[in-house]
């Protein structure tokens, strides 16, 4: 009996090694992290305000197969903030850059308002290229919190100041007016061309410069789709990844289509379409990338649903969608999580937002 007991048991050793074994060969399921194969290079890309009922907008109004549903790893994030249950985008991107819940309106700072390391400042002292693109001003909430630490997101100004010094390597987006027309008189452009940067204000370049570069394309946020904004997002990326990837330690880019959640505060139903249209283009780019460079692992999400937008069925009509919208503001519910590449199975299941930052700096440790 204990000789058949002792075979049972071995034998089902040798079983569960044995899965675990080709699991961690598929990527799929890793016993030890050591083990799971980790990306050189993490794109980080945020739709603000952009719920399940957005992601499904590309799939009813695309024309053509939408890029999330290139995606095999899928999760949910909870998004509420240390004071409110409704996060805004400020502690909604925070989570993100910093790892910490925190209060609504908060910049890269905790609830005591100290400020916090964020990813872009830890990798760029490692040696990574990092990178910063919005359809927003760079001084606003999201992508502020990955190089600035304020205690209100409204401090645009404040905010400003930190970009001389962050270490980013490419910021694209808007925001003219907070570098060179400011209460303090200082010109923050001509602080980021002594400190290496080139500048370009007028159109985006065709090809990256040698080193650090700022690109910011309007006075504050940039325009709409409708208002002719064009392939500035899926442009900019481009040539981010063209000039990031040159680096060989890796790299981190953090890409925001800012203007989904402008639609959804709108309760502007095309407004929030067109935007969400043309941040799945950009998905696109960045997962061709990302197939070819075979190093790169690719996520979006979202810091929180803006509008509770619906698409539900037109009265009686089940063959007609009704966008319709039930807040002005925020909403509660949780975001999806996309990822591919190497370590996208550590983004499966459902975790609190802070959980993504952890995610990516295990990843990312050497």
């Amino acid at each position: 009996m204990q000789f058949k007991s002792l075979f049972a048991l071995l034998s089902i050793s040798y079983v569960l090694s044995s899965c675990i074994s080709v699991n961690v060969k598929d990527n799929k399921v890793s016993s030890n992290f050591s083990e799971t194969k980790k990306p050189k290079n993490i794109i980080l890309l945020i739709g603000d305000g952009m719920g399940l009922s957005q992601v499904s907008a590309a799939i009813y109004y695309k024309n053509g197969k939408p890029n999330f549903e290139r995606f095999t790893t899928i999760g949910l994030s909870k998004t509420s903030s240390s004071s409110d249950l409704v996060t805004d985008s400020a502690a909604g991107a925070t989570v993100f850059s910093a790892g910490v819940k925190t209060y609504n309106g908060a910049i890269g700072v905790d609830n005591d308002t100290i400020p916090v390391e964020t990813i872009v400042e830890k990798l760029s002292k490692e040696g990574f290229a990092t990178g910063i693109i919005s359809t927003s001003s760079i001084v606003h909430a999201t992508p502020a919190s990955f190089y600035a630490h304020v205690k209100r997101r409204s401090y645009y100004e404040e905010i400003a100041t930190f970009a001389p010094n962050s270490g980013v390597d490419f910021f694209a987006g808007g925001g003219i007016k907070f570098f060179e027309k400011r209460k303090d008189g200082r010109n923050l452009l001509n602080e980021m061309k002594e400190k290496g940067y080139s500048v370009f204000t007028e159109n985006l370049p065709t090809k990256p410069s040698l080193g650090k570069e700022i690109i910011l394309m309007a006075e504050d946020g940039m325009p709409k789709m409708s208002e002719g904004r064009g392939n500035f997002l899926t442009d900019a990326t481009k040539l981010a990844l063209e000039k990031l990837s040159k680096n060989e330690n890796g790299f981190f880019l953090m890409v925001e289509g800012s203007q989904i959640d402008w639609g959804g505060h709108a309760n502007d139903a095309d407004y929030l379409i067109e935007e969400l249209l043309d941040f799945d283009k950009t998905i696109g780019a960045a997962l061709d990338f990302a197939e070819e460079n075979g190093e790169t692992l690719v996520l979006v999400t979202a810091d929180h649903e803006t509008g509770g937008f619906t698409l539900a069925a037109d009265g009686s009509d089940y063959n007609k969608l009704k966008s319709t919208f039930s807040t002005p503001g925020h909403s509660g519910t949780m975001v999806p999580v996309f990822a591919r590449g190497p370590g996208e199975n550590y983004f499966n299941g459902i975790y609190e937002n802070t959980a993504i930052y952890h995610k990516m700096k295990m990843l990312l440790d050497k």
